[in-house]
């Protein structure tokens, strides 16, 4: 019954999104679609009835979707976009929402450590390499609702969470392993993964994740082979959770990966080694309810090497004059990245008002270092380090069953500080910024009983980061020219309206059916929005020197505040679950616009409007499920405005996809032990490109049909039954 409880929740979600919602305790549908979250408020409740755009990708999901790589998460999901590094397919991510990316403007926190890795180039500019198949959920917030987790996510926030042991073993199980092949057949990929967990009572428990994965070169849609984008990915995770009394919880982890891909713009091997490791200590007691306390803290550390495989030309940065780089040549991008995260719930009523109080604060740095003989890197790369701190203080009260209130206001600051060719470029500064959400439920007691309207104003501020601030030196390849350091940068404020509704139903057409539905419409300001601007040295006052060198042109980059940016949409999240069947869709649009000069022109970060749906039946005491997917992306025919993005109209015109997946457990219940999943994506051999990639200067097309053959097998020891560990979640 467990394992049906958590299918229901999950399977129906059309792609990628489990939505949940509080429900009548007398249909067993509300059970089956209930999803508990604690990002959006850091207060744990029911995911549909958060006063915020949620999305939550369950366990479920995720063997749905087969994952290979970060993005194939968020398949479909409103208003979530991905991207990658130039011919970083298979490997790096770069998430969008709501049109917003780069730059730590949308937040990626995995285990309770932020990913802040960047490097400048023609591609995404910050990109996270995380493993699905070390994923146990992810949680995504859109919007900057969620200012509980740190500055600059005024795009929103992304929350991976690891696999646990207590998730992994059975409540008879002492002991358990699994291992897991899959194949795919497009780029003849591979992997390999294979997880214990052990536990000794309730006092300490270990889960441990060790994978291998590999592919060649892909082909697109028309069967033409897209060079370099082949990879080779080891990775690794271990975590550990003990529990020295009742109530107190120490948690500890460990993540790494080695991952390896080529680039083709100079053709180079590229290796990225990165090890994360994090700790938390929780306190939660039913007779303190005043104290629910979390303490945490991280270090993760980036490595990339790229290694030149062919010859090249660059400029050198003290003369300007072409030098040549012979095969073998290599630099090094590394990102130290330290933080900790504290904070209290503390709950009590004042009359008839329920009460929960956070008060938190949260501390990050980063150490960023380029390593380049020629000093080309350094100059889109720059060396620095930059801290970003904050404190803060939410209520979040409840009155009856109809009325919520969350009110939050939000201190930040931050300091910069340039070192090598940058050292004394520096900046700082601060701010407040406030959020009031309200919902209430004015239909319980009539046929629109399980709606619930609320409307949220929240602000969110984005310091400069050490790229946007300090990249100064000469274009090393290609043409020459300069950029320029940009010392007296804003920090980017978004100002955030949105109105939203939740519907939760169950019964319906059937007994034991249910209903689950989240849609939100919102606006959102970014004033001081900051972009790379082009200048000419011939206009006075501009700052862009004339560089006297038969190679260079007439222009200067450097990194400037727009007045302000505008980006405004809908999102859709709508499932319906009968036991048999599943269906769902979810639905995006979106636009934004540049209003710094004077014209409104399309922002380039927008990706197009799109639609995905999904329809799935469970057979055979729910051993089979199986289905299918579409998704219809609009056409997205203006990337002329885009500075240096390839023009290839044939890349960006709308596409439809159709998936097929299926999933047999011979023996589902009680002992779903083994498992086989197949999943044919791109059916009929769609060719077409992703149009964040395209913009972002990744002219590549996606590949064509691919299909996923994957396997599962699970062994347990079983030892005296234990119960749910004695830490107290109110």
């Amino acid at each position: 019954m467990a394992r049906t409880v958590l299918m229901m929740s999950t399977a129906l979600v059309p792609a990628g999104a489990a939505l949940a919602q509080e429900a009548d305790v007398t249909s067993e549908a509300a059970v089956l679609l209930e999803e508990i979250t604690v990002v959006p408020s850091r207060t744990e409740q029911e995911a549909v009835e958060a006063l915020a755009s949620v999305s939550v990708v369950t366990p479920e999901e995720l063997k749905i979707l087969q994952p290979t790589d970060t993005a194939d998460i968020f398949f479909g999901m409103p208003n979530v976009g991905t991207s990658v590094s130039q011919d970083a397919t298979g490997v790096g991510t770069s998430i969008n929402i709501r049109g917003l990316q780069d730059f730590g403007r949308v937040q990626v926190i995995l285990d309770g450590a932020r990913n802040n890795f960047q490097r400048n180039d023609h591609g995404s500019t910050s990109t996270v390499w995380i493993e699905p198949e070390m994923i146990e959920a992810v949680t995504v917030v859109r919007g900057p609702t969620s200012n509980t987790y740190g500055s600059g996510a005024i795009g929103g926030v992304v929350v991976f969470d690891t696999k646990s042991a207590s998730d992994f073993l059975k409540p008879d199980e002492v002991a358990a392993g699994s291992v897991k092949g899959r194949y795919e057949t497009n780029g003849d990929g591979w992997m390999a993964s294979a997880t214990g967990a052990a536990r000794y009572g309730q006092t300490f428990d270990v889960i441990g994740n060790v994978l291998y994965r590999t592919a060649d070169d892909y082909k697109d849609g028309d069967g033409t082979v897209v060079p370099f984008s082949q990879y080779e990915v080891l990775g690794g995770m271990a975590k550990t959770q003990i529990r020295p009394a009742d109530n107190h919880e120490i948690t500890l982890g460990w993540i790494g990966s080695r991952d390896d891909w080529y680039e083709s713009g100079i053709v180079q091997d590229v290796q990225l080694e990165q090890n994360q490791f994090t700790g938390k200590y929780t306190y939660a007691a039913p007779e303190t309810p005043w104290i629910d306390f979390t303490l945490s803290g991280f270090y993760t550390d980036a490595d990339q090497k790229q290694t030149a495989l062919v010859g090249s030309t660059r400029y050198d940065q003290v003369t300007g004059l072409p030098v040549f780089v012979p095969p073998g040549s290599t630099r090094d991008f590394t990102l130290g990245t330290y933080g900790f995260d504290v904070w209290n719930n503390a709950r009590f009523d004042t009359g008839a008002w329920r009460h929960t109080l956070t008060v938190g604060g949260d501390w990050v740095e980063d150490d960023a270092e380029t390593i380049d003989a020629l000093g080309g890197a350094g100059v889109y790369n720059p060396s620095g380090t930059r801290s970003v701190y904050g404190a803060y203080i939410q209520d979040k009260v409840e009155f009856s069953n109809w009325l919520e209130i969350i009110g939050a206001l939000r201190w930040d600051g931050y300091k910069l500080d340039g070192t090598g060719p940058s050292t004394g470029v520096s900046s700082s500064g601060d701010r407040v910024s406030p959020r009031l959400s309200v919902g209430v439920k004015p239909f319980e007691d009539s046929f629109l009983a399980g709606t619930q309207l609320y409307g949220t104003y929240a602000e969110g501020y984005r310091s400069p980061s050490i790229i946007e601030t300090l990249m100064t030196g000469l274009h090393p390849a290609g043409v020459a020219f300069p950029f320029l350091p940009n010392p007296n940068l804003i920090p980017e404020t978004a100002k955030t309206w949105e109105i939203g509704l939740n519907y939760a139903r169950d019964n319906i057409l059937n007994p034991g059916d249910g209903f689950r539905a989240k849609a939100s419409w919102f606006h959102n300001d970014v004033d001081n929005y900051i972009g790379l601007v082009y200048l000419s040295p011939f206009v006075p006052g501009s700052g862009c020197p004339f560089v006297p060198l038969p190679w260079a042109i007439p222009i200067c980059a450097q990194y400037q505040n727009i007045d302000k940016v505008e980006i405004e949409g809908f999102e859709l999240e709508a499932l319906y679950d009968t036991g048999w069947m599943f269906t769902g869709v979810q639905l995006a649009s979106i636009q934004g616009q540049d209003m710094s000069g004077g014209t409104p022109t399309p922002l380039w970060s927008i990706p197009p409007n799109q639609v995905t749906g999904r329809l799935g039946f469970r057979a055979l005491d729910q051993k089979l499920v199986f289905g299918a997917e579409a998704q219809m992306v609009m056409p997205y025919d203006n990337l002329a405005f885009v500075p240096g993005a390839p023009f290839r109209p044939s890349i960006i015109d709308g596409y439809t996809l159709v998936n097929l997946f299926a999933s047999y457990e011979p023996n589902y219940e009680p002992n779903d032990n083994l498992r086989f999943d197949i999943r044919l994506e791109n059916l009929f051999d769609t060719t077409y490109g992703n149009y964040l990639n395209v913009a972002s200067g990744s002219p590549i097309f996606q590949p064509g049909f691919n299909a996923k053959f994957a396997a599962t097998l699970r062994f347990g020891v079983v030892g005296e039954q234990v119960a749910e560990a004695e830490v107290y979640k109110p």
